[in-house]
């Protein structure tokens, strides 16, 4: 029996209208299938659509044609129940709440309770159990990175999306941060699919 692909995009089409009435095509009749487990980069420069792909998989867009499926369902009905995780390139951590208490909040914010295990278990993978109680101006840029993407990970999502998320980094932490990433992504094996410019990377 054939597997459901854990992403797939038919034939998506995506214009924007801009303030001076001119539209923007940003994507045009576009395909694409990811396999469940897999970790797939999208690759391209600036303005070339890689990031409306993301948002519309995280249901933060709607196509203008064509569908969009997540596990089999429509993206929107994924994100409601928190079976999503998303880390762009801005950490976006809140200022006054611990590493421990941002990489929680997902759980709050979904009316959970806090599963502290899972909690400690990723600021450990994460390496980061040193900084559990810090506060994001007490961390470097790397480590507030890694702080997003372990709270994009804490709720076990099917699906992770990252857009950029290393994009502000220099490069020796980027390079760092992308060797995290796939020790991340080797011990989790959740569908990632991952927003870049940078060939290297």
């Amino acid at each position: 029996m054939q597997r459901v692909p854990a992403i797939e995009l038919s034939d998506v089409s995506k214009t924007f209208r801009l303030s001076n009435g001119k539209e923007i095509v940003a994507l045009d009749n576009v395909s694409l299938s990811i396999e469940e487990g897999a970790f797939v980069a999208l690759l391209g420069p600036s303005g070339c659509g890689k990031s409306t792909i993301l948002r519309l998989i995280a249901a933060l867009e709607i196509p203008g044609t064509g569908h969009i499926r997540v596990e089999g369902v429509a993206p929107a009905a994924l994100s409601r129940a928190h079976r999503l995780g998303v880390a762009f390139q801005d950490a976006a951590l809140l200022p006054w709440l611990s590493v421990e208490a941002n990489i929680s909040l997902p759980f709050r914010l979904a009316g959970r309770p806090v599963d502290q295990a899972r909690v400690t278990e990723l600021i450990r993978l994460v390496g980061l159990a040193d900084f559990a109680h810090a506060r994001p101006r007490q961390l470097s840029g790397g480590m507030r990175q890694r702080a997003a993407i372990a709270r994009a990970l804490v709720l076990t999502p099917e699906v992770l999306l990252l857009d950029e998320p290393f994009g502000a980094l220099d490069a020796v932490t980027r390079r760092n941060m992308n060797l995290e990433l796939m020790r991340l992504w080797t011990a989790q094996q959740t569908t990632t699919l991952l927003i870049t410019h940078d060939v290297s990377e």
